[in-house]
């Protein structure tokens, strides 16, 4: 699609775009979801208190996010693959901040050294460096420093034609928050809506210390997806 296609494709958004001109653009691919419920008294534990933990149903998840992103540039300047292609994971949860719901980061790694530094540097995003491989049904991480490691095998499923209201809640957010010492930064995103895929675990090592009462072996909900093309707007700064 085109960026103008993707800009004017916005009824499944829950607010208006925002008026302000976008930043840069990016895709994420072939992206590997794997969802868990937690206790809410573990996971208050990791957000700051400026951000409200959102609830589906009244209970709290958690999300790990494996994909290979691409192609990101600023919105003038051409993409220059060395720096623009690598793979991520990130380790999300759900939250609420005034009247909009978004995503906050636990845990955010890249494969590329150089990437990770320029990501860190111009979003303020925690990103890390960690050691990555993936094959089509295969997604392998290790980090030394933390000594995170997630080896997965996976299956492709058939495509979700209907989703559940799960199914949205996990993977619609157009918002992301994260802290630092001064502030909350507020990103605002779009994309069309993800086209998911079920999947199938075969084979999984998931082993992040600093959230082993989060995560367990076996997710309570997975997904896949081909992809979605990315606008994100700058940072936004919201007071402590």
């Amino acid at each position: 699609m085109t960026i103008k296609e993707i800009l004017s494709t916005t009824k499944h958004r829950p607010w208006k775009i925002p008026s302000e001109s976008w930043t840069y653009y990016q895709e994420w691919n072939n992206a590997v979801f794997l969802h868990w419920q937690v206790a809410l008294s573990e996971l208050e534990k990791l957000v700051p208190k400026e951000l409200e933990i959102d609830l589906y149903e009244g209970k709290p998840w958690v999300s790990l996010v494996a994909f290979t992103m691409q192609k990101i540039r600023p919105k003038y300047l051409p993409a220059f693959s060395p720096i623009s292609d690598f793979d991520e994971i990130n380790l999300r949860t759900y939250v609420k901040k005034g009247d909009k719901t978004g995503v906050y980061f636990l845990s955010i790694e890249a494969g590329n050294k150089l990437s990770c530094k320029i990501a860190g540097s111009l979003s303020k995003l925690p990103y890390r460096y960690s050691k990555m491989h993936r094959q089509k049904t295969m997604y392998s991480s290790q980090n030394r420093l933390f000594n995170d490691t997630l080896n997965l095998k996976y299956a492709i499923g058939h495509p979700l034609e209907e989703k559940t209201g799960l199914d949205t809640w996990l993977t619609e957010r157009y918002a992301l928050f994260q802290d630092t010492e001064t502030a909350i930064n507020q990103f605002e995103i779009h994309h069309i809506e993800w086209p998911l895929h079920t999947l199938e675990i075969e084979n999984s090592e998931i082993h992040y210390p600093r959230f082993n009462k989060l995560l367990s072996p076996l997710p309570d909900s997975t997904h896949y997806s081909k992809g979605v093309q990315v606008i994100a707007w700058d940072k936004m700064k919201l007071k402590k």
